[in-house]
């Protein structure tokens, strides 16, 4: 244990590398517990406090922290809210806290602790992230494509949406494929994607949109009524002239023509299962084909 001077702090440190785990300040109240992270700043986690606690009692406590940290040059501090815990935002944002994102369950409030430089703090998830299917019959040169029952353009396109938490993009377009069109599929390749700002509906954030060339393992269409009007595997040349699609649809039809034509090893974007630099995690690497001459 070691002692602050200007608080009762308590670190509690990693047996092997001696890094502080987790520290505790206290001033005569319950200790308000809360990790360092690698750019300076502290996360507090408000889970840890009894229901009982006040506003009036964690107004006083964060002040104390906060002055403690300030002490110690920490870059910002950021709260952890549960729901069970909201009525403790208002005290937060008595001392400059602002939201910096909420989810399910809880919201994550942040302070930036020094006020005479620029804020270094990132914003919440830039983009969102969707696929898409374009599922090819490559003996028939047929494509399956849908019209969206929800959109206000009644083009042909070709079931896809966003991706879920923890999801592989492959895995999105497979999914959307088979929840719209009632089609199984299997992931082959990335043949391009999209990046849009100020896509409507995408609540502020910017668009990504990954189309994937999958296979398609069943051919018979059971199209979903909420989401479907109109569904069918089509001639790519009968799309391609097609009045009732938009430029995306088209061009893409010209790079699938195209692979088909000179092969697909000419225009896929493969992946490549990769070892993360964090232990024990991996990662899916998207780059085009590479002779194994040339892979070291």
């Amino acid at each position: 244990m070691a002692l602050c001077k200007t608080a009762g702090k308590h670190v509690l440190r990693c047996m092997r590398c001696r890094l502080p785990l987790l520290t505790s300040i206290s001033r005569g109240m319950t200790s308000l517990e809360y990790e360092k992270d690698q750019h300076n700043g502290v996360t507090v986690n408000l889970a840890q406090l009894p229901s009982s606690t006040t506003e009036q009692q964690f107004h006083t406590q964060l002040k104390e922290c906060l002055q403690s940290w300030q002490v110690e040059d920490r870059s910002a501090v950021w709260l952890q809210v549960p729901l069970t815990h909201s009525r403790l935002i208002a005290a937060a944002v008595d001392h400059g806290f602002t939201f910096h994102h909420a989810e399910g369950d809880k919201a994550m409030l942040k302070l930036w602790l020094h006020p005479s430089q620029s804020d270094r703090t990132p914003r919440f998830a830039t983009h969102q992230i969707g696929a898409s299917g374009f599922v090819v019959r490559e003996d028939l040169q047929q494509v399956l494509v849908i019209k969206d029952k929800n959109s206000k353009f009644n083009l042909w396109k070709f079931p896809g949406g966003l991706s879920d938490l923890g999801e592989d993009i492959g895995d999105t377009a497979v999914r959307e494929v088979f929840e719209e069109t009632g089609v199984k599929s299997e992931f082959q390749s990335i043949l391009a994607f999209r990046q849009q700002h100020q896509q409507p509906g995408a609540f502020g954030r910017s668009d990504i949109y990954v189309v994937c060339r999958l296979r398609p393992l069943t051919f018979e269409l059971s199209p979903c009524s909420a989401e479907v009007k109109a569904c069918q595997w089509m001639p790519l040349e009968q799309l391609q002239n097609e009045m009732a699609r938009s430029p995306i649809t088209k061009r893409l039809v010209d790079i699938a023509r195209f692979g088909l034509e000179e092969g697909f090893d000419n225009v896929d974007i493969l992946s490549e299962q990769m070892a993360s630099v964090y232990k024990g995690l991996t990662y899916k690497l998207y780059h085009r084909s590479l002779p194994n001459n040339w892979k070291v």
